[in-house]
């Protein structure tokens, strides 16, 4: 019987040259989920952080992103790959920071799909029932969604940043409608602009804001895991990605200061407290057509619909690139014969998906709080992790290589990292201390330790098997982070250092 063969080069390869700029910040926007954060995440905020500088917290972070984005968008250019958050890492701090890394990319994306599927299906059982008269469990709607996100998945990544582009331009549509609205309709008929005062920068819990504002922005680094499907990636990049902070962060900090200036400064806290989700819509309500605020609820829950299929995309690429290099099973980045998409992986991360939500309705867990905010929260402090090491990476890289033609000076290349780096460790710190507040559970809950403290467990794991690599299989050690599948060396040949050293 014949042997089986490892997948050709060919079926490695993804769709090249297909995603324009505003394609990629369909995705990209898609994956942020505007309407979701305004709605869910700022009000949130408040009423966890208790402090009225929310808009100002999503304008700081906002302009903090960009500056780290300055380093990632320079490591684009000489590094296109479908995994840059286990790419880059690799590149500046060695291979085994790039495994950790890895790690914890297929995690915290992973986490982040499911537990939006969650929102989803708790959204989608009252809304369609009282709007449609359609009554299921919220598992039954989440299942629904996850089937239709794995089709999606496996067809070609025009299909998906079309459907994308049509719910992100409605959702931006409403939500910019209803921020005009709120604007126009100030309490007590008098607007006030305290919420973006510099002075609320030294006000007590505007650490905690912030750490609660930058869970909206991610998946704005999605911009990378496209460069490989990109048209002219070194400029598609960079450009995809400051458009998409720019677009989201005016959105988020001046749909929030709406909400403030309808609400009133002193109003706000508790509004949202008592309102959730709805603050905005029962702000603006008294003012607009009921079908606009019922288009808006629709709206909602297609958000969180796009943000699960963009997150899809993402966690299948890393899936992809790991399973291209070696590292994981090459079986991984099997490819569709003429669509190029991801089809090994996208199934596979359909699979993780299916059980996590499976997991939790077996066992009665409540959707909204325990899959929703817990796992996108958890996913989302892996996120800022690795944007940390990240910036570290790309420091380290750019301080050795600075002087060849790269075409990256001292300042894009090291400076802007490293005080991104320590900026994003201040928050990532803030974030760390607030956790437990976060996810909902009392301070001497395990979860308040476990959470954050399995992505340190996973990246010792990744290193671990970094090191089995470079003596078991020294042609797969050798592959990591370079983008491409593994080399058989001809024996006797020690494997040559990445750029690193190590």
């Amino acid at each position: 019987m014949q042997a089986s063969r490892p997948p050709s080069r060919v079926s490695q390869a993804l769709a090249a040259n297909r995603l324009g700029v505003w394609t990629v910040v369909a995705i990209v926007g898609g994956a942020i989920a505007p309407l979701t954060v305004v709605a869910g995440g700022a009000t949130t905020g408040w009423a966890v952080a208790g402090v009225v500088a929310i808009p100002l917290a999503y304008l700081v972070i906002a302009v903090l992103l960009i500056l780290f984005s300055t380093g990632y968008t320079a490591m684009s250019r000489g590094s296109i790959s479908a995994g840059p958050l286990y790419t880059f890492p690799a590149k500046g701090l060695g291979r085994p920071a790039g495994v950790g890394s890895g790690a914890i990319a297929l995690f915290a994306y992973s986490t982040m799909g499911a537990g939006l599927l969650g929102g989803f299906g708790a959204v989608a059982k009252p809304l369609l029932a009282e709007q449609l008269g359609w009554s299921a469990p919220w598992w039954a709607w989440a299942l629904a969604a996850w089937a239709i996100i794995a089709i999606l998945g496996v067809l070609h990544v025009d299909v998906v940043g079309k459907v994308l582009a049509v719910l992100l331009g409605a959702e931006v549509l409403v939500t910019v409608i209803l921020a005009v609205v709120m604007f126009a309709h100030p309490a007590n008929g008098h607007a006030s602009y305290t919420a973006i005062s510099p002075g609320q920068i030294l006000v007590a819990g505007f650490g905690a804001a912030c750490a609660i504002a930058i869970a909206g922005f991610v998946g704005f680094e999605a911009t990378g895991n496209l460069s490989e499907e990109s048209k002219d990636p070194r400029r598609t990049v960079p450009l995809a990605t400051y458009l998409a902070l720019g677009i989201v962060g005016l959105v988020y900090g001046g749909t929030a200061l709406a909400m403030v200036v309808a609400a009133g400064t002193d109003n706000i806290v508790a509004k949202s407290t008592s309102d959730g989700t709805d603050t905005m819509f029962n702000l603006a309500a008294p003012y607009v057509p009921s079908w606009l605020i019922t288009a808006g609820h629709f709206l909602l829950l297609s958000s969180l619909f796009a943000s699960a299929l963009a997150f899809q995309s993402v966690s299948s690429r890393y899936l992809f690139t790991l399973g291209r290099e070696g590292v994981l099973p090459r079986r991984l980045a099997q490819t569709g014969a003429r669509n190029h998409a991801p089809i090994a992986a996208s199934m596979t991360q359909s699979v993780i998906g299916l059980v996590i939500v499976s997991l939790y309705a077996i066992n009665g867990w409540d959707p909204l709080t325990k899959l929703f905010f817990q796992l996108t929260v958890e996913g989302g402090f892996g996120v800022l992790v690795l944007m940390v090491i990240t910036s570290a990476a790309t420091a380290a890289f750019f301080r050795r290589v600075v002087n060849r033609s790269y075409g990256i000076g001292i300042g894009r290349g090291v400076v802007a990292p490293i005080v991104s780096a320590l900026l994003l460790g201040v928050v990532l710190v803030e974030t760390l201390q607030q956790f437990q507040t976060l996810i909902g559970v009392p301070d001497d809950d395990p979860l308040r330790w476990i959470f954050p403290g399995s992505f340190a467990v996973l990246f010792l794991l990744g290193m671990i098997w970094t090191a089995w690599l470079r003596h078991a299989k020294p042609d797969v050690y050798r592959a990591i982070g370079t983008s491409r599948p593994p080399e058989p060396r001809p024996t006797g040949l020690t494997p040559e250092p990445i750029a690193s050293g190590r």
